[in-house]
């Protein structure tokens, strides 16, 4: 077992009521594949919560969801437009252009987001052979740089994707962070702002695994339950997945975990922010905490707690906060700090 430390919301084990409903799950035979009571139950609250026309399509885990996604709303011949930052850029290993075929245009982030006058040069072609045909805008919410986009910066690239006949797509690893950053409900910031497909995790933030591609989109659904078995991803006991998502939407733990995470970043934040030798480098909107610290306190403090280096010419470091955070995990790393600062 690993130390405890800020590397990643991914480190942190899976919340106590969603390993208890996993448990209840585990009674007696269900159909398998999806033709259950359980994941009847949590497509209803997907419902719910996005509205009764759209469609639910659990997968293992966040690589899978984007992918899919993308053969979904594209075709190999489509390129995908994200900021160099993106998760299906930089940390996917190129499953995404192995995959689909889509070839993926990264363009440069302004603090984690695409912007529209960054996606317009890449806008052309369209209807020239030689050329990858612009299909899709993918974007990250929360950002890869703990970032959060306002609804209005969201509806803004929906507006240009569908003027030119693109769709837009959130890779949603941390939804429920960006939701309760913004104080709103996960549709006011998603299908409400013309996003045509969401990949909706919930691993980071107290599951176990499982994530849904989310169709707002309905002309997007054609054939997309067979290019899910062909690409491994239909669990035959998706009860497992279904019954997280009933104990993550129960009583708002979703919003009690995030907000929990993000407020912890803010209070390592202002901790941190006193100390002369560690300078804040991003925006804290979420449960990321981004700072350049002297390199010679790097491995001294990585002895006790793990984190991971995200610039290495910069010695910029990346702190992030989940469910399970406490205040003191807070107050004593922050004291170890304090103590190296005081030290010189």
């Amino acid at each position: 077992m690993i130390k405890k430390g800020f590397a990643s919301d991914n480190n942190a084990g899976a919340h106590p009521q969603v390993l208890a409903a996993m448990i209840d799950a585990n009674q007696g035979h269900v159909t398998g594949y999806g033709d259950d009571v359980y994941t009847n139950e949590a497509e209803q609250l997907f419902k719910q919560i996005f509205g009764d026309d759209i469609s639910v399509n659990f997968v293992f885990n966040g690589t899978a969801a984007n992918v899919l996604s993308i053969m979904a709303a594209g075709r190999s011949y489509n390129s995908v437009i994200c900021t160099d930052t993106a998760h299906i850029n930089e940390d996917e290993c190129g499953a995404p252009e192995k995959i689909t075929g889509s070839k993926i245009i990264a363009v440069p982030n302004d603090e984690g987001k695409l912007r529209p006058d960054r996606v317009k040069p890449h806008l052309k072609g369209f209807g020239f052979e030689h050329h990858s045909q612009p299909g899709i805008i993918s974007i990250s919410q929360v950002t890869e740089m703990g970032t959060v986009y306002t609804p209005e910066e969201i509806q803004e690239l929906a507006d240009l994707a569908h003027e030119h006949g693109m769709y837009l797509h959130i890779d949603g690893a941390r939804i429920a962070n960006a939701a309760a950053s913004l104080d709103m409900s996960f549709r006011a910031f998603t299908r409400d702002c013309g996003v045509d497909l969401l990949s909706f995790g919930g691993t980071k933030n107290g599951l176990i695994m499982g994530e849904a591609v989310i169709f707002f989109n309905q002309e997007l659904t054609k054939g997309f339950q067979y290019m899910r078995k062909q690409h491994m991803q239909l669990f035959s006991k998706m009860r497992f997945v279904s019954a997280q998502f009933k104990a993550y939407f129960k009583d708002d733990l979703w919003l009690k975990s995030a907000r929990h995470a993000n407020d912890m970043a803010q209070l390592l934040k202002e901790k941190l922010t006193p100390i002369e030798q560690v300078k804040i480098t991003r925006k804290v909107e979420a449960n990321g905490v981004f700072a350049i610290i002297p390199k010679a306190w790097t491995e001294i403090l990585q002895e006790k707690y793990f984190f991971y280096i995200w610039d290495e010419q910069t010695n910029e470091v990346r702190w992030m906060t989940s469910f399970d955070t406490t205040r003191e995990d807070i107050e004593n790393f922050t004291a170890e700090v304090a103590k190296l600062a005081s030290n010189g």
